[in-house]
């Protein structure tokens, strides 16, 4: 079985967004008859990222904030800055951070860990609307 669909997250500000609920309603009738299969995350923007961390204590999105603030500084001297000076620093970002995941499914469950979420890591002040194409390959 293959299902493919896409999921479009609401607009978020620069930071790390915990959007595992948002992806899980919308899967859960897709997958609740696999066995064994591979959720296959893909983030379709260049200036946003996707990652799997602590889903419980805020601080962490807050730390994740701040450095990589301090990893990628906007005030850098970018040549690309036609869409403001929070673009390019977004791409570099968004290849550091990657913009793809895959996961687990056993028993029509999503394998997570307890204390694990996933993230849309949005790296622009106003990034818009986020499209995540979700493959699901599996056996029933």
């Amino acid at each position: 079985m293959i299902v493919s669909k896409t999921i479009q997250i609401s607009p978020k500000p620069f930071g790390f967004h915990l959007i595992t609920k948002e992806i899980l309603d919308s899967i859960r009738e897709d997958i609740k008859t696999i066995k064994m299969g591979i959720l296959y995350l893909n983030l379709l923007h260049t200036s946003a990222g996707l990652t799997i961390n602590e889903n419980y204590d805020p601080t962490v999105r807050q730390d994740l904030k701040n450095f990589i603030l301090k990893l990628v500084p906007r005030n850098f001297d970018f040549a690309h800055s036609l869409e403001g000076e929070d673009d390019m620093p977004a791409h570099v970002l968004s290849s550091l951070i990657g913009t793809q995941i895959f996961l687990p499914i056993r028993s029509g469950e999503l394998v997570i860990g307890t204390w694990q979420g996933i993230y849309l890591c949005e790296f622009r002040d106003h990034g818009g609307y986020r499209n995540i194409q979700c493959t699901i390959i599996g056996e029933s």
